[in-house]
């Protein structure tokens, strides 16, 4: 499995924008779909966003239209790129390779045991 590793976390005020990445110690080009989660402490891990090799994307309903998630099979590289930030997005970002997922509440939550995992980069959104 890939290592992964994210960057671009940090400090930003509300109605900011912050683009994270994530890069892969090995080729992604043969994993179906990539993405990125998020966890604040005392909640479970909760997908934010994946991109499939084929283009397609999904995205949890409190990012649509605001994140946009990409990735560039040749650079093995993910991207988040976040736009119009509030208090409610900050977390720790993680991303992710061949995670399963299950569905609670319209909120896809990914099960820990599967997939390769970065450590994760903070975000925080200040009002």
């Amino acid at each position: 499995q890939v290592q992964l590793v994210e960057s671009g976390g940090g400090l930003v005020q509300a109605g900011g924008s912050l683009r994270l990445s994530c890069a892969a110690s090995g080729s992604i080009s043969m994993i179906h779909t990539v993405g990125w989660y998020r966890q604040t402490p005392g909640k479970q891990r909760e997908l934010v966003a994946t991109i499939s090799n084929d283009g397609s994307t999904t995205y949890a309903r409190s990012v649509k239209g605001r994140f946009t998630v990409f990735r560039d099979n040749a650079k093995n590289t993910l991207a988040l790129k976040m736009n119009n930030l509030t208090n409610e997005d900050t977390a720790k970002y993680y991303c992710a390779t061949n995670t399963i997922d299950r569905c609670e509440e319209s909120t896809w939550y990914p099960d820990l045991t599967y997939g390769s995992w970065g450590q994760g980069t903070q975000v925080t959104v200040s009002s």
